[in-house]
Order: C-alpha cells, then sequence, then structure tokens
C-alpha cells in the first residue's frame, strides 16, 4: 500500500520505481528496495509523487513524459508535457507536485513551475 512506502525513482538510470517500506520508522537499510515499476514508459523517471487517488505520478528526464503507475506496478496513462529540447523533452523535466489536486511539474530546460492543464 503506498501509504505505507516511501516510493522513489530511486534509479533513474534502470528506469525503476522502488518503495522503501516504513521509511519514517526504519531503524536499517531497505537496500534497493521493492520494485513497483520497471521499464515500459519509464525512460530516466526524475520526479515522483503520489496522485490524490492513490496511484504514482512520474516525470521523465530523457522524453517529456509524465507516467501514471498503479500501486501494483501498471503503467495505465502517459502523456507528453514537455517536448523542448534535444532529443525533444530531454532533460527539460524533473519534479512534480499535486496540490489541491492540481499537478504541478517543474520544467528545468525553462526553468519554470507550470500547472498540467
Amino acid at each position: 500500500m503506498v501509504r505505507n512506502i516511501l516510493v522513489t525513482p530511486a534509479v533513474s538510470l534502470n528506469n525503476r520505481i522502488a518503495a522503501i517500506a516504513n521509511p519514517l520508522t526504519r531503524n536499517s537499510s531497505d537496500g534497493t528496495g521493492r520494485t513497483v515499476s520497471e521499464g515500459g514508459s519509464l525512460n530516466d523517471p526524475l520526479g515522483l509523487t503520489v496522485a490524490p487517488n492513490g496511484n504514482i505520478v512520474t516525470v521523465d528526464g530523457d522524453d517529456g513524459l509524465v507516467i501514471e503507475t498503479t500501486p501494483s506496478g501498471h503503467q495505465i496513462a502517459k502523456t507528453l508535457l514537455d517536448n523542448n529540447g534535444n532529443p525533444p523533452g530531454a532533460g527539460a523535466l524533473f519534479g512534480l507536485a499535486f496540490v489541491n489536486n492540481n499537478l504541478y511539474f517543474v520544467d528545468d530546460d525553462e526553468n519554470a513551475l507550470n500547472l498540467v492543464h
């Protein structure tokens, strides 16, 4: 369950989302964590947040996509957020957060915080 774990794009080079169990109360390392999702549409995931519905939302650093993944690891949606750069979307997306059910993302290419419409 996502609420009991810290989900992190711990291994962006391996295109992996990992979960760390009990992050606030651990007294030891969880190593590389448990793989939630790997491969598929993940392409250098650099930013991650948990959506109000409990799904995991990541932004790719290499292709400008935002990917929605269920807590069980199924990638259910992807959308192009940024096609600037060379190749398109490369290195532009870095972080994201939900605020009042609105998704904001960092466009590192333009040094801007944007709202997804």
